[in-house]
């Protein structure tokens, strides 16, 4: 009997550095493991929207120094587009139905303009893929996920990137901080422990969004998907 997910709809969040190295462009073996994930959970049935980063192309807070701030963060949204582009390229490959919607750049060949109620009705044959960010400086690609996920009803989003969770204190530096494994949206808030930017950890308190932080890789993004303990629950 298949394993059934125990969630029907998820945003997978992306970093950037899922596709390549901060700055290093797109790796095509890593490309690969991305389509490779997105293949095991819509084998599982999920309904699967992501959106990307753009970090393995540009970080303003690396590369932008004494750029206007607006042309630096329009850089980065733009390079969210192209990795949104060669993951689309590779689902095509893998015969996924995939369309790419985002509010700039929409008059590219494969790109739509940014629609959530045509979002959610392609959900049921196919992934969608959400660039661009919001489409507007100054917010980070956290905000712009959790705003696609309430606009497609989205169950969980899952965070996956470099972190396997969420911590008391930063594991890096402090051998005696203990990882969570559920966690409030009031106590993430109050102690600043950086599951989100603080406008999208609030947004999501507001309208109810589950959040589940984990390492990147298709063991913990399957477990995450089918219910199984992996990461941080932040509810």
């Amino acid at each position: 009997m298949p394993i059934k997910p125990h969630y029907h709809r998820i945003l997978l969040k992306l970093s950037g550095e899922s596709l390549g190295n901060s700055g290093t462009g797109i790796d095509l073996n890593k490309l690969k493991e991305v389509v490779d994930v997105i293949r095991a959970l819509r084998a599982l049935r999920v309904e699967l929207a992501i959106v990307i980063g753009g970090g393995n192309i540009w970080r303003k807070r690396n590369q932008g120094g004494g750029m206007d701030e607006v042309t630096a963060d329009f850089m980065g949204m733009v390079a969210t587009v192209i990795n949104a582009l060669a993951l689309q390229q590779g689902l095509f490959k893998s015969k996924i139905k995939v369309v790419v919607q985002s509010p700039i750049c929409f008059d590219l060949p494969g790109v739509d303009k940014l629609n959530p109620s045509q979002a959610q009705k392609f959900l049921k044959s196919g992934v969608v893929i959400f660039a661009g960010g919001t489409g507007k400086p100054f917010f980070t690609t956290d905000t712009s996920a959790v705003n696609r996920a309430q606009d497609i009803k989205a169950n969980l989003i899952i965070k996956a990137g470099p972190a396997d969770g969420v911590y008391t204190a930063d594991p890096k530096t402090n051998k005696s901080a203990k990882k969570y494994l559920y966690l409030s949206f009031n106590e993430a808030i109050k102690k600043k422990l950086g599951v989100m930017d603080m406008s999208a950890l609030k947004f999501c308190q507001k309208h109810g969004l589950k959040v589940l932080v984990c390492k990147w890789n298709k063991v913990n993004v399957l477990n995450a998907a089918t219910g199984k303990k992996v990461g941080t629950l932040v509810s």
